[in-house]
């Protein structure tokens, strides 16, 4: 087992794609006090890696080949409940999110989260808080309360609650639903609190996911896909 100095926090990654691992270890290694301990491609090195070097906190995603995400979870805090877990995925369904609360997840974000909102979770989970992305937090009530989805662009993602079409995040699809209604990137940016450079990025991304060639384009696809629906 390795150790770390006093006040850091140790913290493995498990996600099954190369890209996102390393990227993330680039990412949270770039924060104070913290330290990147392992990296796993699935639940069952999840698992391992964490019985191997008892980290403070697990950047979890939920669907891996093999032992999924939430079942690492479980299996996790069964065996070490010093350690929490970060569900870090891209899929934010009630699903999902209900499945990785059950095994004892502490925090949820979407992969479209900033940095600043990633270490804000690192730190929020390992000082034993509750830590969800805010559209995540509206879907777990709506859920629990049986209002179903909370109205906005999240929730109709293309017409049924499902994930969005081409790939796209819920952030993105947020993103393309406000972009068909008619908002300049500055008055999404200030709808979703994000940056215009973030807005951007994200409009770029769209462009990219759903073949569009500008924003007519993308609109047509947000009506066609159910994420947009014209005006009564």
């Amino acid at each position: 087992m390795t150790t770390a100095p006093p006040g850091r926090i140790r913290v493995l990654i498990a996600d099954d794609q190369r890209v996102v691992r390393d990227g993330l270890s680039m990412l949270v290694s770039l924060i104070d006090e913290v330290e990147v301990v392992g990296l796993a491609s699935d639940g069952t090195e999840a698992v391992r890696l964490a019985e191997e070097h008892r980290p403070d906190v697990i950047l979890m995603d939920l669907r891996m080949p093999g032992v999924d995400g939430a079942t690492a979870t479980a299996e996790v805090r069964q065996r070490l409940p010093g350690t929490q877990v970060l569900v870090l995925t891209t899929y934010a369904d009630e699903a999902a999110i209900l499945a990785a609360l059950r095994a004892g997840a502490l925090g949820y974000l979407t992969k479209d989260a900033s940095a600043e909102q990633i270490e804000a979770a690192v730190r929020a989970v390992h000082a034993g808080q509750t830590h969800l992305d805010p559209a995540v937090q509206a879907r777990l009530v709506a859920t629990v309360t049986g209002r179903g989805p909370a109205p906005g662009p999240a929730s109709d993602q293309a017409g049924h609650g499902g994930p969005p079409p081409a790939g796209l995040t819920s952030r993105e699809a947020e993103v393309l639903t406000l972009l068909a209604s008619g908002l300049s990137n500055a008055e999404i940016a200030q709808r979703l609190f994000l940056s215009s450079a973030t807005v951007k990025t994200h409009i770029n991304r769209i462009f990219a996911k759903t073949g569009a060639r500008d924003r007519a384009q993308a609109v047509r696809f947000a009506y066609q896909h159910g994420l947009a629906t014209p005006a009564p």
